[in-house]
This record gives C-alpha cells, sequence and structure tokens, in this order.
C-alpha cells in the first residue's frame, strides 16, 4: 500500500469524547460556549460584510406560531465570524451560495458514513488494530469502503462509507452496511458481542480541487464546512483541526491590527501551503479515478498515483475533475433493478428504527419540520415516479415513507428521527429537500462515537 495509507503510530479515539474534553479546555480560557443553541441566520451590515450570527426561535409550535414558552433567539456579533458546522452546514450553504465561494471550483463530492460501536468478547477484541476495506458487499461501479478500529475496554467501532455519487435508485447504504458485517473476515469479530450505539453522517469527498474559497467578507469556513477529508484515509479531522488554528492565526494578526469584519483573505491564499494542502494535494486524484473508472481500475490507478506523488512530488493525471454533483449522478428506477436484501436477524444485523434508537435521537414532537420540501408536487411527480422513492433508503434513519392515502402515494417526512447526516440535502435529485437546524440542540446524543 501507499505510505500515505499507513495508520502506524496514530491514536484510536472517540471524537465525541475529544471534543468534550476540547470544550473544558477551551472554557477554562474564556472561551464561551452555548450547547442547545442552533445558529440559524447570517447577520450583515450595510456594506453587506457577515457581522455574526443569531440563533434560532425556540418554542414555536408545528404550525409556526409562537407557543407559550416562545423565546426569541439570540444575536451573537463579532469582529470576524469563522462557520465550523460539519459537512454540508446550513449557514455555509448559504454563504457559499451568497458570495459564490464555490466559482471555478469542481462540485463538492460526499459520502455516507454509517457507524456502530460493539462491545466485544475479550478474546476477539485486539487494542489499536485498526481495519480498512474497499467494496464488498458493493458492486464494481459503487465506491465505498469500510472501517473497523479496536478502542480501548474491548469496545469496537465498525463503519461503512458509501459514496453519495451512485446511480442506482435502489441502492440502500444502511442495508449494504448491515450485509458488510456478515462477511467472514468481519463477523467473528461481533460473535456474542453487544451493540451499543449507532450513528450516520455524510462526509466530505471532493477534496482538494472541490475545497470553496474560504475567505468571505467578515469571516471563512472551516473544517467540514470547506471540505478537508483525506478520502482513501477516510480521515479529516486532523485538517480540521489544521484549518482552526491556521484560521485563528490570521484573525489573531487581524484583529491586532485594528481590522474588523473586513475580508481574512489570508486564509484563502495560504491554506494550500499548509499541511492541509500538502496531505490533500497528494491524494486528490483517488476520487476521480474511482468515480470514473469503478473500484477495480480506479483504485489501482489510485494507489499508482499516490505512489507517484510520494516518491516523485507529481502526478501523472494532473489534477482530475469530479463532473456531475452527487444528485445528478442518479439515475431513473427504469436503468436499474431492485435489490434484494436480507432480513436483519437482531443479532449481528438490524433495521433502521432500532438503530435510531441507540442514537439517543429527540425532537420536540410539536415544533415545525427542520426537513423543508421545496414543491410537494415535484417529489411526486419526479422523486417517487422517475427516481422509485429513493429518500425511503438513502436516509440512514428511516425519517422518509411513501404511504398510500385515499388511493393516492403521499409524502411523509418522520422528523423525529433524524439523525442530523445530512444526505437528503445532498442526494435529492432534484434538491428539493433542504435541511434546516431544528430548534435547540435536538437530534442524536452521541455518548461516545
Amino acid at each position: 500500500m501507499p505510505p500515505l495509507m499507513n495508520n502506524h503510530g496514530n491514536y484510536i479515539v472517540s471524537l465525541g469524547l475529544v471534543c468534550r474534553w476540547l470544550a473544558e479546555k477551551a472554557e477554562a480560557l474564556g472561551v464561551e460556549i452555548y450547547p442547545g443553541f442552533a445558529a440559524t441566520e447570517v447577520l450583515y451590515n450595510d456594506q453587506g460584510a457577515v457581522i455574526g450570527v443569531a440563533t434560532g426561535d425556540m418554542g414555536v409550535e408545528k404550525n409556526g406560531e409562537p407557543g407559550p414558552n416562545f423565546a426569541r433567539g439570540m444575536e451573537l456579533l463579532g469582529k470576524y465570524t469563522l462557520i465550523g458546522e460539519g459537512v454540508r452546514g446550513s449557514i455555509a450553504k448559504q454563504l457559499i451560495s451568497k458570495f459564490d465561494l464555490s466559482k471555478d471550483r469542481e462540485p463538492q463530492k460526499f459520502g455516507l458514513g454509517i457507524k456502530e460501536l460493539w462491545q466485544v468478547k475479550p478474546e476477539n477484541h485486539k487494542q489499536g488494530l485498526v481495519q480498512h476495506s474497499f467494496g464488498w458487499p458493493l458492486g464494481m461501479k459503487t465506491g465505498g469502503g469500510s472501517f473497523l478500529y479496536h478502542l480501548e475496554d474491548n469496545l469496537v467501532a465498525v463503519g461503512f462509507v458509501v459514496h453519495l455519487n451512485y446511480k442506482n435508485p435502489y441502492l440502500y447504504p444502511f442495508e449494504e452496511f448491515q450485509r458488510f458485517k456478515t462477511h467472514p473476515a468481519i463477523r467473528g469479530t461481533f460473535e456474542g458481542a453487544k451493540r451499543l450505539t449507532y450513528g450516520a453522517r455524510a462526509i466530505t469527498e471532493g477534496g482538494y480541487q472541490s475545497v470553496p474559497k474560504l475567505s468571505f467578507p467578515g469571516g471563512a469556513l472551516i473544517g467540514c464546512s470547506a471540505g478537508f477529508v483525506n478520502l482513501p484515509r477516510i480521515k479529516g479531522s486532523h485538517n480540521a483541526v489544521l484549518s482552526g488554528m491556521l484560521a485563528a492565526d490570521k484573525i489573531a494578526e487581524a484583529i491586532a491590527s485594528g481590522r474588523a469584519n473586513d475580508e481574512p483573505v489570508e486564509i484563502e491564499n495560504e491554506w494550500r501551503a499548509t499541511d492541509i494542502g500538502t496531505d490533500l494535494k497528494r491524494v486528490r486524484n483517488v476520487k476521480p479515478l474511482w468515480s470514473k473508472l469503478g473500484t477495480a481500475a480506479g483504485v489501482a490507478l489510485g494507489g499508482l498515483d499516490m505512489w507517484a506523488n510520494t516518491l516523485f512530488g507529481f502526478s501523472f493525471f494532473g489534477t482530475l475533475k469530479h463532473g456531475k454533483t452527487d444528485a445528478q449522478s442518479l439515475e431513473p428506477a427504469a436503468k436499474h433493478k431492485p435489490i434484494a436484501y436480507p432480513r436483519p436477524d437482531g443479532v449481528l444485523t438490524f433495521d433502521r428504527l432500532s438503530s435510531v434508537f441507540l442514537s439517543n435521537t429527540n425532537h420536540e414532537e410539536n415544533e415545525p419540520v427542520h426537513l423543508k420540501v421545496k414543491d410537494m408536487a415535484l417529489q411526486k411527480s419526479s422523486e417517487h415516479d422517475i427516481y422509485a422513492g429513493p429518500s425511503t433508503r438513502y436516509c440512514p434513519a428511516g425519517v422518509y415513507e411513501w404511504v398510500e392515502k385515499d388511493g393516492e402515494d403521499v409524502f411523509v417526512i418522520n422528523a423525529q428521527n433524524c439523525v442530523h447526516c445530512k444526505t437528503c440535502d445532498i442526494k435529492d435529485p432534484n434538491q428539493n429537500i433542504n435541511w434546516v437546524p431544528p430548534q435547540g440542540g435536538e437530534g442524536p446524543v452521541y455518548p461516545n462515537m
């Protein structure tokens, strides 16, 4: 394998626990953290520069009217505003559109990562072991792969990533993950084990050529709001941290020189010369090769390209383009056949609803639905009639259903199940679903994922 795939010497951790630990360190330094408040609106000055964000109103009822516990959101103002919402952030999406930050960049690409945490028998646990795979059970034309990490205390994290540029609307990422665990090389790890938690999240896969312009008047994008994941390694937190450090240094310099609410263009101008740029540039062609040529040829050439970048510092392919968005990649159902998936056994493989229960997901039942369908007629005529309702399959939480009512198929949204993965916002073929933050800090609560 190319040295770029090497994991030796790294630590296996729960990112949730790391973030809680970092929060304590930050608060000890005087940083104010507001858990339970979602930023829902960008605030601008008269010149059009960002001056902060506003949190969402609380206590709004399902009909959109203020309830008895209604409270207005807060304005949070600053000399600069850094947006680090993670993948497909709702504020970041607004800013990318308003300031045309994706101009002259390749479209961002995404994958859906689904993950479980298990407590395994001591004899099946090998602390520090990391396993990665690609391919099976996906066909050779659909990209994706797995990770399996042995943590401490007989805990094993297992997950599967499906590239969201898949063509077949009958593909069911959650079921592909369940099938993966039945592979002879994998299932033995989970014999006699107990599943503890479940979660899902989209990840960025576009890499070097898909990173939008980071800076805008009044602030910048950082972390996976910009998209710094190293796809072949399925790792991005290292680059997210580095982007925050870079932004902090440049913002501190700007404030020290008396600046405020202008464009910190230094962040955009300098990130490619940092370790982030070096990391992403060397693997920039892995994703487009995989997408264009399939798993067998694409991965082989991607490995060759990583070796060339490691040994010689250049690529035979230059910088390849991604082409279509993931939404545009989906093909009509008429071009494909349904896929028959085995029923879950409740021991190694499970259904979605029992899985969502383990994610500790909670939403207030009487609040407005945070999954906004722009045109319900289009959802029926296209998503249902042409694409056979892929939302009922690509969602890893069973949020969407097509239900027959009075002789007609009706689109039902079970918003209370949403684990905030953002897949619907990405994969809907008409870009007809818009994910917005629900009230407060609702959603999944991952204790140790």
